[in-house]
């Protein structure tokens, strides 16, 4: 069983990442298929992150799920809130009794510096002391991950988010953040690395 990473953040919140080896079949067994996904991989990864949510939290009520209009999956009770985020042969999932949460998983890969403009202001380059692939993906990531926890849509990656500080030791460490939007909210967004894979989370 390939659980490739689990992270108690606190006693109400938890987060864990899933390498996708098995068949779909693996997943039917254990969690139900509420959409339809027509790409076979797509629906392997749809399926690996909620068999994720069920590790997470046994029992997850998967009937309770809905689509906002922001297309953010949520409990129609709040019973708990979650994100999930997949890429390649990767799925994670976070899982929180109280908090609203975001979470992204990404690949790193050489075509991030062509499109950094886009997601990232000036300010925020600077804030890389060498703009690799792995630090740029590290703020899309970020980014992504802040644009799940928001969950209503309709933000602007350049606009709405501010990457304000990085602190980065040992493949791991955190963003100081906030987003603004009607308000303003300060944000600390935590990552690990595993060699090419960037994991994110708020």
């Amino acid at each position: 069983m390939p659980l490739f990473y689990q992270h108690n953040i606190n006693d109400n919140t938890k987060l864990a990442v899933w390498h996708i080896t098995e068949s779909e079949y693996f997943f039917l067994e254990k969690v139900p298929l509420q959409t339809e996904v027509s790409h076979p991989h797509k629906r392997l990864q749809h399926l690996a992150a909620r068999y994720l949510l069920e590790i997470l939290q046994p029992g997850f009520p998967f009937h309770l799920i809905e689509i906002a209009d922001s297309k953010k999956p949520l409990l129609s009770n709040e019973e708990f809130h979650f994100s999930v985020s997949h890429c390649g042969d990767y799925a994670a999932a976070i899982v929180s009794e109280n908090n609203l949460v975001g979470i992204d998983v990404e690949l790193v890969t050489q075509k991030i510096k062509l499109v950094k403009e886009r997601f990232l202001r000036g300010d925020e380059i600077n804030l890389l002391p060498d703009p690799t692939p792995e630090l740029l993906t590290l703020f899309w990531s970020a980014k992504e991950a802040i644009y799940k926890w928001y969950g209503k849509g309709k933000a602007s990656f350049k606009n709405n988010m501010s990457l304000n500080k990085l602190s980065f030791e040992n493949e791991q460490g955190f963003i100081n953040a906030h987003f603004e939007k009607d308000e303003r909210t300060d944000l600390i967004v935590e990552f690990r690395f595993f060699e090419n894979l960037c994991l994110a989370w708020v």
